[in-house]
């Protein structure tokens, strides 16, 4: 019987250790298991949508209005003058058709380097004011991950839910 006794009690010494340890570690492994929280900002609406983003395409478009009526007005002559060569070509003698045809094909090199060069300063123009959005964005996306706890912030994807898209709360503070 003492025999019977002292087993039970080492199973049920042995039972209560295990039973302490598991909840001992259920914490542990709680927290090691929690779901993350994540979070998602969907960047192109951020470069679209917010009043930063706006104002700097009005900037933009201001600091580019010149250069671009230029260019119409160019390539309004150059539209012009290569019609009134194609009119007047058949007409015209051998050396002053290749002397009008050079001024043409002059012109449409200047009018073509003319338009990528405002194409490229465009693109660098946007391109500087983009990344001082996504600069400042990036900031306010820090703290609101911390304020929300937040795992993981992630940038675009093929899809996501709109319970953990933040980009509403970025464009926001990005409006304040």
């Amino acid at each position: 019987m003492n025999t019977l006794l002292a087993s039970r009690s080492r199973g049920l010494a042995a039972g209560m250790a295990m039973a302490a340890a598991v909840l001992c570690a259920t914490p542990m492994a709680r927290a090691q298991y929690a779901p993350s929280r994540i979070g998602i900002v969907i960047t192109e609406r951020l470069m679209t949508e917010s009043k930063l983003a706006k104002a700097a395409d009005a900037k933009i478009q201001a600091e580019f209005l010149v250069r671009q009526k230029s260019n119409e007005e160019m390539v309004a002559r150059f539209k012009t003058l290569s019609a009134k060569f194609d009119a007047d070509a058949p007409r015209l003698a051998d050396a002053d058709r290749t002397r009008r045809a050079r001024e043409v094909f002059d012109m449409e090199k200047d009018v073509q380097r003319t338009q990528r060069d405002y194409q490229e300063d465009l693109f660098q123009r946007k391109s500087e004011e983009r990344a001082n959005i996504a600069q400042k964005a990036y900031k306010l996306i820090e703290q609101i991950a911390e304020q929300d706890h937040l795992d993981i912030v992630l940038q675009e994807a093929a899809w996501s839910s709109p319970r953990i898209d933040i980009t509403d709360k970025v464009i926001k503070l990005l409006d304040k």
